[in-house]
């Protein structure tokens, strides 16, 4: 199970009393977080920093452990932050600074100096955050008393952010084929990507997969059919191409699984040995977690796998999904998004249905795939687009909204949503940060996840909803 390790800091100025006591509540705190916190992670207490060498152990094995995904640091006294610098200077891990103390009110009747001694987290947390800040590392604050709901709530969001970093850290991405031809804005800087983000995104000939896939056994495409039948409605009486489908996704968990791989591209410009375009393929592979980018879009199939690893446990649907068009009605402006076939099984409203249907693209046979509306309710549009210099993540607020009438002609899955502030402000700001076509949704995670997300991973952050105004569009506009 992943790990938070909890680390405290004091020193040995009020002698052993003191530090017995610091170490007693810090144990109570860490009890009290697994006890809150442990469907999420294991939080494990680690010797109280007192000098330089106890941080820099203590600093080491929150680095080197493989199991753990951050830290969360606490100052029960003043702990000097010079003790604090070479122990900061080895950590790799995402860093949540705890502002917080062992008593909720204070003994009025009974306080003395010893109290003020030992419970001066008001003295102690504001020279670590010096040093934080002196020392530019990137770390989430969270202020209140510990047991309060909203302060553990803060801390679980925390969680969810350092589990998908660590995951992010350790990605590594298949793409078959390279960026489609022409287009701009789904390339990007593999080798910085690498460096920020941690993913490693390499080329694998298609042959490769291609093998694998013709290498399936009809028992191995029947097992596949039947979850397919247990899962959706087959609409088609074409059923040599849902098996097909089904021979690409049982070849994809292969090779996926055999070069331990949580994401793939692919493009409909390089499609050499297949049949079809993979559709329920994909649309299923991204229901269980596996990051996908159509169009050779590497960055988008990183981001909404570790997207998808942030929102686990969470109640919505998080996923791929590119902007189609519009409904420009006065007043009521919706966006319809969809793709060509790839819309993540995710955001299915009701059961989906299995079609095959002609596909003007690809110049392939009519591919099978997943059709069906979206699901409703307040959620985030995020993309991430490589600006030459450094990296920008875009976070839109969107309204995702039932269709007003039936499409039943559109051979696609589809989401429709409404933008905040008003259509004019939120599509205007995308199109001056330069936001994607392709982008990530989620009903589950909300503006502060990506916002924190962009601050720990050193990217810069823009937002836009109810709070963004024609002056900000201004700003924007001038690149500010």
């Amino acid at each position: 199970m992943d790990k938070l390790y909890f680390v405290v800091g004091s020193q040995d100025l009020y002698g052993d009393e003191c530090l017995r006591q610091v170490a007693a509540d810090a144990k109570v705190m860490a009890d009290f977080f697994n006890e809150k916190l442990g469907a999420k992670v294991k939080v494990e207490l680690l010797p109280t920093v007192v000098n330089s060498e106890t941080c820099i152990a203590d600093m080491r094995k929150v680095s080197c452990d493989d199991e753990c995904i951050g830290v969360m640091t606490w100052m029960h006294t003043f702990s000097p932050a010079k003790m604090w610098i070479k122990g900061l200077q080895e950590l790799r891990k995402p860093l949540l600074h705890l502002h917080t103390q062992a008593n909720e009110k204070l003994p009025y009747d009974d306080i003395d100096m010893d109290f003020m001694n030992l419970n001066q987290a008001a003295h102690g947390d504001r020279e670590y955050g010096f040093i934080l800040a002196r020392m530019r590392i990137a770390h989430q604050v969270v202020a209140g008393f510990y047991r309060h709901d909203d302060v553990v709530e803060k801390i679980g969001k925390f969680v969810d952010v350092a589990r998908a970093i660590n995951f992010s850290r350790h990605l590594k991405i298949a793409a078959f084929g390279n960026n489609m031809r022409e287009v701009a804005v789904t390339d990007g800087d593999r080798v910085e990507s690498q460096i920020r983000y941690g993913w490693e995104c390499n080329y694998f000939a298609l042959g490769d997969l291609v093998a694998v896939i013709n290498a399936v056994t009809d028992a191995e495409v029947d097992a596949k059919m039947n979850e397919y039948t247990s899962k959706y409605t087959m609409k088609t009486t074409n059923i040599e191409a849902v098996r097909e489908q089904a021979k690409y996704e049982v070849g994809l968990e292969k090779f996926l699984a055999k070069n331990g791989l949580g994401a793939f591209t692919d493009t409909f410009q390089d499609l050499h040995g297949l049949k079809q375009l993979p559709g329920i393929a994909c649309q299923n592979l991204m229901g269980k977690g596996i990051g996908f980018g159509p169009e050779g879009d590497y960055k988008i199939s990183a981001l909404s796998a570790v997207l998808m690893k942030m929102a686990e446990g969470r109640a919505g649907a998080t996923g791929f999904i590119e902007d189609y068009t519009y409904d420009l009605t006065p007043g009521q402006e919706l966006e319809l998004a969809s793709h060509m076939l790839e819309v993540p099984v995710n955001f299915a409203a009701t059961k989906p249905e299995i079609d095959v249907l002609p596909l003007g693209i690809g110049g392939k046979a009519d591919p099978a795939r997943l059709i069906f509306d979206g699901v409703e309710g307040d959620g985030v549009q995020v993309t991430l687009v490589d600006m030459g210099t450094h990296f920008r993540i875009i976070c839109a607020d969107i309204e995702l909204v039932k269709q007003p009438k039936p499409m039943p002609k559109l051979p696609v899955a589809r989401i429709m949503y409404r933008h905040k502030p008003n259509f004019q402000i939120g599509t205007a700001a995308w199109c001056y940060a330069g936001g994607a076509h392709h982008s990530v949704v989620s009903t589950a995670l909300k503006r502060e996840d990506i916002a924190m997300f962009a601050k720990l991973t050193g990217s810069e952050f823009i937002a836009i909803g109810d709070d963004t105004t024609e002056e900000c569009l201004e700003k924007l506009a001038r690149g500010e």
